[in-house]
């Protein structure tokens, strides 16, 4: 009997983690039968600073959700993160090709063509695209365009973009642990898949992950994707200043940033100490949130995901500086996982595993464009090295 079987790898600057679902017949969300991590050494910030650590890294935590799973992992799908991620908006248009004036698939594929020709990609790959907006004959259109009849199409679009350089490093690595890429989804995206229900995301929210080194910031609007920002910050800065500032060692620190409290320190200069920290954070998704003009104004408020989500009094200083609901994600679609994977840092993990049944929300063929480029990249790199 044939299984269905979805793999998701997450490469953090902290942990790496591998997680294996199967979809059983009749259930629209696959079951966790295995997971696996591994400290990530020779990543920082989300990229790639050293291939051998980076790939020994991936094949630990391979190794182990095999062994917990019973499952031989060759393909997967896999997240990007990290500060060249985040999101650029464009606009293009097209005259419609049919003589009836008649809007077809092929007039929106040109309009997002000329959206793409008007970015500025030097360097940069595109992960996703989201339509968010289009005119016909200079007149807003909601809903179906396809069908509807004009002269000229106007598109104006998101797109996710990353660093070519960071993905073909990242790819490398999974390649040379023995996995094939089917499929490359920002890590915010995946994260939503099952922490942000279609209400929040149609009235207006922002979801925050903390990653150990950086911080993520994704907006959504009408059930769409409108903003993505990366900042250069994350839940390690905590502890760092823990450490310096009680003169403690890392480890200590970083349970005393988890609320594991010693009696031994004054719980008030810990608080001022995270307090300065967390507000560094929030100033940067605020400066945004008002660049974009959005600052207390979702309705839906801000969900924080990832492992620096587990910081003490996150939600009460989030109401209180960003002056909007806060909460930390949790997410039910999961009812066999055990607590550990409940924890906010598997989030991107667990999202990547129920791709497979969301594929069809992202732009054909983008990725498999992209995948064939970077692929000729490295047989000509590896050409050149070849004796």
């Amino acid at each position: 009997m044939i299984r269905n079987i979805s793999i998701g790898i997450d490469v953090g600057s902290a942990k790496t983690k591998v997680i294996v679902g199967e979809f059983i017949k009749g259930e629209k969300y696959p079951r966790v039968i295995g997971f696996g991590e591994s400290e990530s050494n020779g990543i920082r910030h989300g990229y790639v600073t050293n291939f051998i650590d980076g790939t020994n890294s991936v094949k630990n935590a391979v190794m182990m959700a095999e062994k917990n799973s019973g499952i031989k992992i060759k393909r997967a799908f896999v997240s990007v993160s990290g500060t060249t991620l985040r999101s650029e908006i464009s606009s293009g248009s097209a005259i419609i090709s049919k003589a009836n004036s008649e809007v077809t698939n092929l007039d929106i594929k040109k309009a997002l063509e000329d959206c793409e020709n008007n970015l500025n990609l030097n360097n940069k790959k595109i992960i996703h695209t989201f339509p968010i907006s289009f005119k016909l004959d200079g007149k807003d259109i909601l809903g179906r365009i396809e069908g509807m009849c004009g002269n000229k199409l106007e598109i104006r679009s998101v797109f996710i973009t990353y660093s070519s350089q960071h993905l073909e490093d990242l790819l490398s690595i999974i390649a040379d642990a023995g996995v094939e890429t089917i499929d490359i989804i920002a890590a915010p995206i995946a994260g939503s898949h099952i922490v942000l229900s279609e209400k929040q995301k149609i009235v207006g929210c922002a979801l925050v992950n903390i990653g150990a080194e950086t911080v993520s910031l994704s907006i959504f609007e009408n059930n769409m994707l409108v903003s993505l920002r990366t900042f250069s910050i994350g839940s390690s800065n905590i502890t760092n200043d823990i450490a310096l500032g009680l003169k403690i060692p890392l480890e200590d620190a970083e349970n005393m940033k988890l609320g594991n409290l010693s009696d031994n320190y004054p719980k008030k200069k810990l608080d001022e100490i995270v307090d300065a920290r967390l507000s560094d954070i929030f100033e940067s998704i605020e400066n945004h949130l008002k660049k974009i003009k959005r600052n207390e104004l979702l309705p839906a408020g801000i969900v924080f995901t990832g492992g620096g989500a587990n910081v003490g009094r996150l939600e009460e200083l989030s109401k209180s500086f960003l002056k909007l609901p806060s909460k930390i994600g949790s997410t039910e679609i999961f009812s066999n996982i055990k607590t550990k994977l409940r924890d906010p840092s598997y989030f991107v993990a667990l999202g990547l595993i129920t791709h497979s049944r969301d594929n069809n929300k992202y732009t054909e063929g983008s990725f498999a464009n992209m995948f064939k480029d970077i692929k000729n990249s490295l047989k000509s790199m590896a050409k050149q090295l070849m004796p």
